[in-house]
């Protein structure tokens, strides 16, 4: 675990990013720990994520719909209400 004042934080984010590849990076405010920078990788094992949201949204398997939808006539630009 590594730690680093929000001003060094401030300074050099690459070099907090790097670190953050191989451990969770505590960055402090005022001697506190305030905000948590990691990866990926690491926040997804921390929640239990192991694919991402557009994988979980893909369904495979399923097949192609063709949609047509026709159109209900000429808008002319006046709200509904």
């Amino acid at each position: 675990m590594k730690v680093i004042t929000s001003r060094a934080f401030n300074q050099d984010v690459s070099q907090a990013k790097r670190a953050a590849r191989i451990a969770p990076v505590f960055v402090t405010d005022r001697g506190k720990a305030t905000h948590v920078l990691m990866s990926v990788e690491a926040y997804r094992k921390l929640i239990g994520q192991t694919e991402s949201i557009v994988d979980l949204l893909a369904m495979p398997g399923l097949e192609p719909i063709d949609l047509t939808a026709a159109r209900s006539g000429a808008w002319d630009g006046r709200s509904g209400d």
